[in-house]
Formats: structure tokens, C-alpha cells, sequence
């Protein structure tokens, strides 16, 4: 079955950095898109980012402004999101998640999403 493994979040001060990362099995990683979002208590889950299946093709929640990279390694079926400039405001659970169907162009609807990691907390302090 496809599993999403998520890893990386944690503990950071205000102006630092993380790198999530999420590993996918059960499916060709080459034939999908990935995103990430992120949830706080209380509030819908909302994009941070998105990448196609080629990865050629990026998408970013209006809030990253340049803070924020998603990027994928084939070889390691690895989706990562490296985030720099943290804010507080960025505290959230963070999800990678993968659609159903293969060639998935689509990229900010958590419902279009079928497969989803664990979560990762991170957590910024100010």
C-alpha cells in the first residue's frame, strides 16, 4: 500500500531554518505530485507547497513569500521542503500528501489528496 513517512520537524528559534522530508513507498514516486501543508488547532489545512510529478512545475501558499523551497529526489523518492526565515506564525503541523491519480496537475486542495504522512510538528520560538 502507499505510506507517506515524514521526518525533520522540531524545535527553532525565529530566523532558523528546518528541512522536512518525506519518504513515499508503495507507488512509482517518478509519476506523481507531491505537496505539503501544514494545520493549526482549529483552522482548515492549507497548502505550503507543491511539486509535480517531474518536478518541474512549483506552486507556493501565498504566505511562504521566497521562505520556503519544495523540492524531490527520484532515487530516493523524497519529497523535501526546506524552510528558512521561520516565524512564529509558521508553528503548525506539516503534512506531505500525494493525489490519486498519477500526472496530477492540480495543487492547493487538501480534498484532491488521497495518500498523507503522519505529520510533523514544528513548532518556532520567538
Amino acid at each position: 500500500q502507499v505510506q507517506l513517512v515524514e521526518s525533520g520537524g522540531g524545535l527553532v528559534q525565529a530566523g532558523g531554518s528546518l528541512k522536512l522530508s518525506c519518504t513515499v513507498s508503495g507507488r512509482t514516486f517518478s509519476s506523481y505530485s507531491m505537496a505539503w501543508f501544514r494545520q493549526t488547532p482549529g483552522k482548515e489545512r492549507e497548502v505550503v507547497a507543491f511539486i509535480n510529478w517531474s518536478g518541474g512545475s512549483t506552486y507556493y501558499g501565498d504566505f511562504v513569500k521566497g521562505r520556503f523551497t519544495i523540492s524531490r529526489d527520484g532515487a530516493k523518492n523524497t519529497v523535501y521542503l526546506q524552510m528558512n526565515s521561520l516565524q512564529p506564525e509558521d508553528t503548525a503541523v506539516y503534512f506531505c500528501a500525494s493525489p490519486e491519480d498519477a500526472f496530477y496537475s492540480g495543487a492547493s486542495y487538501a480534498q484532491d489528496y488521497a495518500y498523507w504522512g503522519q505529520g510533523t510538528q514544528v513548532t518556532v520560538a520567538s
